[in-house]
């Protein structure tokens, strides 16, 4: 007579995770006037290779890796993933405002335009190791955003890119501590 195997379960439970986020509102989506330049700066942030979308992607993939194993880690990296969700949410918003398109390209001034890929993300094999390019990634977001801060001259969407790198400065602390359990 055959045995039978319990099946494997992951009991992780995912219901109730909040984004973990500054607990501060977030400036009125609006802009000065139509912009397609400043549009095509946000859709860097919005789908390139340093992005929200990298960085939602790249979470959700972490996440997917280590919940069976560190359900409380798992946990909190999806509630990141969905605040970076909210950065892009916002970013969309004001790219289409400012008169551009969302449309996973990345529109550089070069007049080049680039499909957003997962060939953008780091995928490394431990926990450690994830924590750390996540915080990395986390730091080059940071880095970019205060870039595109210094050219664009609308103080509505830069003040949406600040309350946006205050999540990140945020995440940056969340991982951190993350990294001493690990």
């Amino acid at each position: 007579m055959e045995e039978k195997k319990a099946p494997l379960v992951n009991t992780c439970s995912f219901m109730g995770i909040n984004p973990i986020m500054m607990e501060l509102p977030y400036p009125a989506i609006q802009v000065r006037e139509r912009n397609t330049a400043y549009a095509n700066l946000l859709s860097i942030d919005y789908c390139g290779a340093v992005s929200e979308m990298s960085a939602i992607t790249q979470y959700i993939n972490n996440e997917n890796r280590l919940a069976c194993e560190k359900c409380p880690m798992a946990k909190t990296l999806l509630g990141i993933a969905m605040a970076e969700m909210i950065h892009l949410q916002k970013l969309g918003e004001l790219i289409y405002l400012l008169g551009g398109t969302v449309d996973f390209a990345a529109k550089y001034r070069n007049g080049r335009q680039i499909l957003w890929t997962p060939e953008y993300l780091d995928i490394p094999e431990n926990a450690r190791k994830m924590l750390f390019a996540d915080i990395e990634a986390e730091e080059k977001a940071i880095n970019q955003y205060a870039t595109h801060m210094k050219m664009i001259k609308d103080d509505w969407v830069n003040a949406v890119l600040a309350r946006i790198i205050k999540d990140e400065e945020y995440h940056i602390m969340v991982l951190r501590a993350l990294m001493e359990e690990v």
